[in-house]
């Protein structure tokens, strides 16, 4: 073992946990929403590629006027569908087009392989703060479905990830930069702002990260740590 990988063993360390495609699946399932909005919607100008590029736009303007969660998510749907049909949607086309969002809801939360292991081994020897963004209520609860709340000393439900959130994070929870983690999927989310604001960060990637939450990493700065691992799991050998 490296003495890299050393430091990164010592126990006492503050590790900042994503949620959603880092604990359990998440976008897969609007992913799946997505694709059966855009067979429903069958555009006869724009190909689904075009729907899907502007049902991207709709969801970004969404979430800066409403935040995220299934309410702007739906919200987006709509305003998709009835922007590229030139004409509000009927009330079926409306139950339809929320069935979508609504099937969302009703799946159960499934943990990525070996998650539930690692993090009882990484509590064992680390403080672990789950840090997550979207609305309250929802992720709150597939936290409690989830039966991993135990293992976390904290749990912060951010309106948005960026430098300043992370800055604030780790003056409240009086983390120490040099033993402080944020550990994710989201270059965008997760490991860019953490790097900016000073933290070290472990990128995971997963296959069906959103489309908005991507961006090119960032290199770590001077005295900082970037790691990037292929599963969860694998925390187990740096932490």
């Amino acid at each position: 073992m490296n003495s890299l990988a050393q430091n990164h063993r010592r126990a006492g360390q503050t590790l900042l946990i994503d949620a959603d495609d880092t604990l359990w699946e998440n976008n897969l399932y609007f992913e799946r929403a997505i694709a059966d909005f855009i067979s429903y919607l069958d555009h006869r100008v724009h190909t689904p590629f075009e729907v899907r590029e502007h049902l991207n736009r709709c969801e970004h303007a969404t979430i800066s006027a409403h935040g995220y969660g299934l309410v702007s998510f739906r919200r987006s749907l709509l305003d998709c569908f009835e922007q590229l049909s030139g004409t509000p949607a009927n009330e079926q086309q409306r139950d339809r087009i929320l069935g979508f969002a609504e099937a969302i809801c009703d799946h159960p939360i499934e943990l990525l392989p070996r998650v539930r292991e690692t993090l009882h081994e990484l509590a064992t020897r680390h403080r672990l703060i789950l840090v997550t963004k979207g609305d309250l209520a929802e992720q709150t609860g597939k936290l409690e479905r989830s039966g991993l709340a135990a293992h976390f000393t904290a749990v912060e439900v951010l309106p948005e990830k960026h430098h300043e959130a992370y800055l604030a994070l780790a003056s409240n929870h009086r983390c120490d930069a040099g033993h402080t983690w944020m550990i994710g999927n989201s270059p965008r989310s997760d490991i860019n702002p953490a790097l900016s604001a000073g933290l070290h960060a472990v990128f995971i990637p997963h296959d069906f990260t959103w489309v908005l939450e991507h961006e090119t990493l960032n290199p770590a700065p001077p005295g900082q740590h970037l790691l990037e691992l292929p599963a969860f799991p694998g925390l187990l050998h740096h932490f």
